[in-house]
């Protein structure tokens, strides 16, 4: 079912109902909320005992992700903002073509690519590569040297990351930034 904030799915595992929420837009992994609740009509020796690991191990959590990607919208929520990243990988790569790999070229590409991976793009460097007409492997490299910079920070196993107090300082004094939409 979909709530006005986002999508949930719920499961029942003996007197439990788990629920599961994502947030509005196209479904690209599993949940970012769980909630485990007791029916309002399990019995309360069931529910005194609390959530056993065996409510937890039945949990179908590839079933609830299929569900919840068949329910959502096909759109991806960062098309709302392609303007905007459009916007952004421009000023990049006018910055790339003349200062090169610069302090403020480094902090709009992180703000970019900060702003595809929160939104849940698949591929934000290949996105970012063909933008700013270059290989990959090369914007790979320029986002390990932000990384190493201090410009962006690192998520543990996966991309994005945030803006480093460098990015955020560099941006604070760069003219043609677009603004963020509004939540």
């Amino acid at each position: 079912m979909e709530s006005a904030e986002g999508l949930e799915i719920g499961q029942f595992r003996g007197p439990w109902r788990i629920t599961m929420w994502w947030p509005e837009g196209a479904v690209s992994g599993g949940p970012q909320k769980i909630v485990i609740e007791a029916e309002e009509d399990a019995p309360p020796g069931d529910v005194a005992r609390g959530i056993s690991t065996t409510v937890l191990r039945r949990l179908d959590l590839a079933g609830a992700v299929e569900r919840a990607r068949e329910l959502a919208p096909t759109t991806p929520p960062w098309q709302a903002e392609r303007g905007r990243l459009l916007d952004l990988v421009r000023l990049a790569a006018r910055l790339l073509t003349d200062e090169g790999v610069s302090p403020r070229y480094l902090s709009v590409l992180c703000l970019t690519y900060r702003d595809l991976t929160d939104k849940g793009v698949q591929a934000p460097v290949p996105w970012l590569a063909e933008h700013l007409d270059r290989r990959s492997e090369t914007v790979k490299d320029h986002l390990k040297k932000a990384r190493r910079d201090g410009y962006l920070t690192s998520r543990a196993g996966r991309a994005g990351g945030a803006l480093g107090d460098r990015a955020a300082e560099v941006l604070a004094t760069l003219d043609g930034v677009p603004p963020a939409a509004a939540p």
